[in-house]
């Protein structure tokens, strides 16, 4: 039993090996079977889409063909239309060539034929000047021959008529323009003037070289003098003023130039009266002291003309200097108070004609600035004064203003003309300045001078305190119109030789008197 069973699973086993290597003996030709007709019918649509391909290659092929032709087509026809235009356009310029052609002949035919008519005309004007010149020639000598004249002569009596029709003419015109510049000038300068004027009222105090210190009594004198004049000496040595004391009563006078320190010396002598000790010591003390109140009252000064006026940013050195000039005085006029009346009529002005009214006045307070210490350092006040404006860094046109206001150099600015105008106008009001009697006798004799040093015057008067000089000349000699030019040389000798507050009137007077008498 046992054996039977292993038979047949032997038998089994073996059977199952065969049935597997027919399956995969059959499976293997199936698949051969299978994957030949694939292949078969692969290769037949490969064929196919080959076949397709070939039949739409030669489709696209002719279609590109079509359209390339077309192009060729129409790029040959474009290339054909511009040269048709080309060929039109150069047709046309051959003709406008042709045509300039024709006309530059004809033109070149119509200068050849004017140049031979103007070759004869210059021909026959050759042959006329030709016989002008000997006629002219001829009638030159025959009117030499009935003048008695040469043509040099003759030339030279036309010119000098012709300089006496145009000093004539031009005399008249002078005079002409002189007068309407001056109307129109002088209508506006007087009315900005004036309002300037009418709206600046400065106080002015007459200043002299001696001051009076009124004394308690007549004892006092010999308190001042001291004991062999000790006192005396010492008050004079330190503040280098001259004590004069003579029989007036009850009164000491301090005589100098320098008007600082005879305020210091005034103000020390007062302190010690008050105080009543007099001896060296005490003076020397006292002197000390009047000069530093002398210093505060300068700068108070100072300030105080800067703060009238409007004008900030003053250098202190400036401000000082300023208040110096409350002890200066030209002609008798205080200058601290005639740069602050400068100042506000500059300003006044500047304001009516619109120009810098701030330059103005900052300019006009600053004028006369040189004379602070003009006594101290050499040149004029002017110079002194330009110098001191660089040092303390003012304006550019500040310090031209200062340069130009007494006529050094030419005003360059409006402003600078203005203070010019305005210095004239507070030193030439009446009663402003006041000069000794000697000086004034050689202004007016000066003036006269000056005015009978030219040919033709036959007499001359300095009328008006000097403010005028009127002026007589001979009729035979100068005419209507020379008068105008002798008047303005005049002029001109004055504004060089002689120096003067204000302005001259220079008027000069032809006349000519016809006198008969009845019998």
């Amino acid at each position: 039993m046992g054996r039977c069973f292993i038979i047949s699973t032997a038998g089994i086993i073996a059977i199952t090996i065969i049935g597997i290597i027919v399956g995969i003996l059959a499976g293997f030709y199936i698949r051969k079977i299978i994957g030949e007709g694939k292949i078969n019918n692969a290769e037949s649509v490969a064929a196919k889409i080959i076949d397709d391909a070939k039949k739409e290659n030669e489709t696209m092929k002719k279609e590109m063909l079509l359209e390339a032709k077309e192009e060729i087509h129409k790029m040959r026809n474009e290339i054909e239309r511009e040269n048709k235009e080309r060929r039109l356009e150069f047709q046309k310029q051959e003709r406008r060539l042709v045509h300039k052609e024709e006309t530059i002949d004809r033109k070149s035919e119509s200068i050849e034929r004017k140049e031979e008519v103007l070759s004869k005309k210059i021909k026959d004007l050759e042959e006329r000047e030709v016989s002008i010149n000997e006629l002219y020639q001829k009638q030159v000598e025959e009117l030499e021959k009935i003048s008695g004249l040469t043509s040099d002569e003759a030339r030279e009596i036309l010119l000098n008529d012709i300089k006496k029709e145009i000093s004539q003419e031009s005399a008249m015109m002078i005079k002409e323009i002189e007068t309407k510049a001056k109307e129109e000038a002088e209508k506006k300068a007087r009315e900005v003037i004036a309002y300037a004027i009418q709206k600046c009222a400065a106080d002015h105090v007459a200043e002299t070289t001696v001051t009076v210190v009124s004394l308690p009594n007549d004892e006092m004198k010999g308190r001042i003098i001291g004991r062999e004049g000790r006192n005396i000496r010492t008050l004079e040595t330190l503040t280098g003023i001259d004590l004069i004391i003579d029989d007036t009563p009850e009164a000491v006078i301090l005589s100098g130039f320098d008007p600082i320190r005879r305020e210091v010396a005034r103000i020390a002598l007062e302190k010690l009266i008050v105080d009543g000790r007099i001896h060296p010591a005490r003076i020397e003390e006292m002197v000390d002291k009047a000069r530093k109140e002398v210093e505060n009252y300068i700068r108070e000064q100072g300030e105080q003309a800067a703060f009238e006026t409007g004008i900030h940013g003053l250098h202190s050195e400036l401000i000082r200097l300023l208040g110096r000039l409350t002890f200066r005085t030209s002609y008798g006029q205080n200058i601290l108070k005639h740069s602050i009346e400068v100042s506000h009529l500059a300003g006044l002005m500047a304001a009516e004609i619109g120009a810098d009214i701030k330059i103005a006045k900052r300019a006009g307070l600053l004028h006369d600035l040189g004379k602070a210490v003009d006594h101290e350092v050499e040149g004029p006040h002017v110079a002194i004064g330009v110098d001191l404006a660089r040092r303390y860094r003012e304006s550019k046109e500040v310090i031209h203003a200062i340069e130009a206001h007494h006529g050094d150099v030419e005003p360059e600015t409006i402003e600078a003309i203005l203070v010019q105008a305005a210095d004239a106008i507070s030193a030439a009001r009446p009663g402003a300045r006041r000069e000794t009697l000697e000086a004034y006798i050689k202004r007016l004799e000066k003036l006269e001078e000056i005015a009978n040093s030219f040919d033709g015057i036959e007499k001359s008067f300095a009328i008006q305190a000097g403010r005028e000089v009127r002026i007589m000349v001979k009729p035979e000699s100068v005419n209507d119109d020379q008068i105008v030019h002798t008047a303005r040389e005049i002029v001109k000798r004055i504004e060089d030789e002689l120096e003067y507050p204000g302005q001259i009137k220079v008027n000069v007077i032809r006349e000519t008197r016809a006198i008969e008498y009845a019998k």
